[in-house]
């Protein structure tokens, strides 16, 4: 005990906590994942990673039978159900829809939705004979724009930078690549965390709040330009961490 532990203790001033460690996430293996959007690439990509590491995993889809039918071709005990039923049954809800149906998909499900963590991995982007490019919503973001549309929701964003191709295929067993995850909660941040540490080959990164989820989005068009010119499926490692 150093002299100022000792006059600490002795003026009756606790000693001071020690710093909580980044990489002591929680046990997530219990808690039921929901993927709307998940008879997509991305969507069903993640549900079929999920499910092999053991969680239990709903694919949602505008049509119940659509996603009970990739369910069905996933195994691994996924089940598949109409988008309503798979927010109200799941504890954390990946939200993997087209862009384009981002808005209406989620403010339908408001309700569903409200009381959930919600992790949106949605990509707002372009394209045009030049390649692809970032959009920017009014919002901010797609993270931001999911925030705003389901105020009792608490919302995180992550999963924006993997490859559907490496996801969907039986053949790789590991997935070399970082997962960004940002959001406005320690303890909702840590919980994406330690389901992204669940995919073999993966690690959860916190990257800042909200605000900062356009560039995590936007880069997915850059990585998609090193894809084609190096005909690669690339992701993400963050050094020193």
């Amino acid at each position: 005990m150093t002299s100022s532990d000792s006059a600490q203790q002795s003026a009756g001033t606790p000693a001071k906590a020690p710093a909580k460690d980044p990489w002591d996430l929680p046990d997530v293996s219990g808690l039921v994942v929901g993927v709307l959007g998940g008879t997509g690439p991305q969507g069903k990509g993640l549900a079929y990673r999920l499910a092999l590491a053991g969680q239990k995993v709903i694919i949602g889809s505008r049509a119940a039978e659509r996603a009970q039918a990739a369910a069905e071709e996933l195994g691994h005990g996924v089940e598949g159900a109409d988008n309503a039923e798979c927010a109200r049954r799941s504890d954390v809800v990946i939200v993997a829809v087209p862009w384009e149906g981002h808005g209406k998909t989620l403010e339908s499900l408001r309700e569903e939705l409200a009381g959930k963590l919600v992790v949106d991995c949605v990509n707002p982007l372009g394209f045009d004979k030049k390649g692809a490019y970032a959009l920017k919503p009014e919002e901010g973001s797609a993270a931001e724009q999911a925030a705003a549309l389901l105020p009792d929701s608490r919302v995180t964003a992550a999963f924006h930078h993997l490859s559907a191709v490496l996801l969907q295929d039986p053949e790789i067993d590991s997935i070399d690549t970082d997962v960004m995850v940002l959001g406005e909660e320690r303890a909702d941040v840590e919980i994406v965390q330690a389901l992204a540490g669940r995919i073999a080959g993966m690690r959860g990164v916190f990257a800042g709040r909200l605000r900062n989820a356009h560039q995590v989005e936007a880069l997915v068009a850059n990585l998609i330009s090193v894809n084609r010119r190096y005909k690669a499926h690339a992701g993400l490692r963050v050094t020193d961490v």
